[in-house]
């Protein structure tokens, strides 16, 4: 089966979050399960500029198609690459006007999005279609898997060629978070070369906007999300973003298959960034990793204060906007606190001061790189994640491969992944972490006192560690899932009707 993966950031090249991580783990999981699979991106400085070699393939075809006219778009080619280290083609989308920029691939020098991105990601959905129509004759695919909003428009092309007498592939769309959801003016319709018909309650029309993913929920053959939790949540308002209504209307082709973590990367036994390499058979090297951290924060090395770590984007997504209340408690409990991230600049802030206020006790660093983030997963002893909503989560799986307990909110992928070291759990040899329900300070306080109390029992703390760190959440089990659904579609078409004007 050929599949087509269509995504916007890949690690290690390019990174703003856990999308990154996905894109590299689970193609390669999918090859291994017998599909043949091609990548197709934008290419953005940090990925054009790895790549080892590339193969013209094609332009864009601009001409007139069977519903009107093309998107309008700067001149854009596909060519066939190669990545170091990537095991399978990528087809990368070159259009010097829309992605040759510096900085994020989103936003632009003043932090605000760039203002042609409906075009600069509409590009990269007509480019997955026409891919889908024959563009590279030499690979057709049988599925187009498309992730989170930036791909959005690739099965409302799709479904455009198919309305209009086309064999075309079959489309996946995986929200990776519902917040985010690739809206633009009413106006930005013209440029997209979409029938007039799509701008409509019933297709990509949202209160007068365009957005991106409702054109995936509505027209794609099956629509994912990243934890089965998340999947039920977002068919509820709270979490739906405005879209739960369509999502329950196509509920049934809704499904939640959990991420998976690439162990070849996110492994103690064999990271290179920590300073002892320590396995579940050798707990105690892990101490190595907790002292380095504390002087790197510039906390005071107690081998037994409670470390907490944070890795993530500060924002109140991921509850951080709770943690400034709680830290008097946790420094006066013995604790100390390790925070790397970036987001809010007022989150930043607050816990810029709180390391001023705390000395040896708190430690910050605004930003990220991946040495500091191995560095404080695997030092920390507690990994806090207490989000008001996490589609999956991959820092609650780094934390628990790494025997770092993961203090989590019951949300989403959370929900799925750790278990609370209720009496319980601990008695039957469940717990893994520190869950918690109500997103507040009051919640994540009561979560924080039950870590304290449970790291006074030395022997429960380490078979907590032991039952995390044997939990196993790899790719080739969501690669199992997406195939599953893959074969559960139509196959692709073998011959595909030419109902495209190319150039080459």
């Amino acid at each position: 089966m050929k599949v087509l993966y269509v995504c916007a950031e890949l690690f290690p090249f390019l990174k703003t979050g856990g999308l990154a991580d996905v894109s590299a783990g689970l193609p390669p999981a999918l090859q291994a399960l017998g599909c043949e699979v091609r990548l197709l991106m934008p290419a953005f400085p940090a990925i054009a500029s790895a790549v080892n070699s590339t193969r013209p393939v094609a332009l864009l075809p601009d001409g007139p198609l069977p519903w009107g006219k093309a998107p309008v778009l700067p001149t854009a080619k596909v060519a066939l690459a190669t990545l170091p280290g990537l095991k399978m083609p990528l087809y990368l989308l070159q259009a010097p006007a829309l992605y040759e920029r510096p900085g994020s691939p989103y936003l632009g020098p003043n932090g605000k999005d760039w203002g042609d991105n409906a075009r600069r990601f509409a590009a990269l959905g007509w480019a997955a279609a026409t891919l889908g129509q024959g563009l590279d004759p030499d690979w057709v695919p049988d599925v187009i898997h498309c992730h989170d909003w930036h791909t959005g428009l690739a099965p409302a092309y799709v479904r455009a060629f198919a309305d209009a007498g086309g064999a075309t592939p079959s489309t996946v769309f995986t929200i990776h978070n519902m917040a985010y959801q690739g809206l633009f003016p009413r106006a930005v319709f013209a440029q997209l070369g979409l029938p007039a018909a799509y701008f409509d309650v019933g297709g990509l029309e949202f209160f007068g906007q365009v957005s991106f993913m409702k054109a995936a929920i509505r027209y794609a053959d099956r629509v994912t999300t990243v934890s089965p939790t998340y999947a039920r949540e977002i068919l509820d308002p709270s979490q739906g973003c405005g879209l739960d209504g369509l999502l329950r209307e196509r509920a049934h082709l809704l499904s939640g298959v959990l991420n998976g973590v690439d162990y070849q990367v996110w492994s103690p036994a064999t990271d290179g960034f920590l300073p002892t390499p320590y396995d579940i058979d050798a707990l105690a090297k892990k101490s190595s990793a907790k002292r380095t951290l504390q002087l790197s924060f510039g906390l005071e090395p107690r081998p037994h204060a409670l470390v907490f770590g944070v890795v993530s984007r500060l924002t109140e997504q991921k509850g951080l906007h709770l943690l400034p209340q709680v830290i008097v408690d946790l420094v006066q409990a013995g604790g100390q606190l390790a925070l790397l991230g970036q987001g809010d600049a007022t989150l930043e802030q607050a816990f810029v001061d709180a390391a001023i206020r705390h000395p040896g006790q708190v430690g910050v660093r605004i930003g990220y790189d991946e040495v500091t983030a191995h560095a404080v997963i695997a030092g920390a002893d507690v990994i806090l994640v207490p989000s008001a909503f996490e589609p999956c989560g991959l820092t609650q799986l780094y934390g628990l491969r790494y025997g770092t307990l993961p203090l989590v909110r019951r949300v989403g992928g959370l929900a799925d992944t750790v278990v609370d070291c209720t009496l319980e759990n601990l008695d039957d040899g469940t717990a893994t972490g520190f869950v918690f329900n109500d997103l507040s300070a009051k919640g994540l306080l009561s979560a924080l006192r039950r870590a304290f109390a449970l790291s006074r029992r030395p022997d429960e703390w380490t078979a907590a560690q032991r039952r995390g760190m044997g939990l196993r959440f790899d790719w080739l089990t969501a690669a199992q899932h997406y195939l599953a659904i893959y074969q559960s579609l139509k196959p692709g078409a073998k011959s595909r009707a030419r109902v495209l004007s190319r150039r080459n």
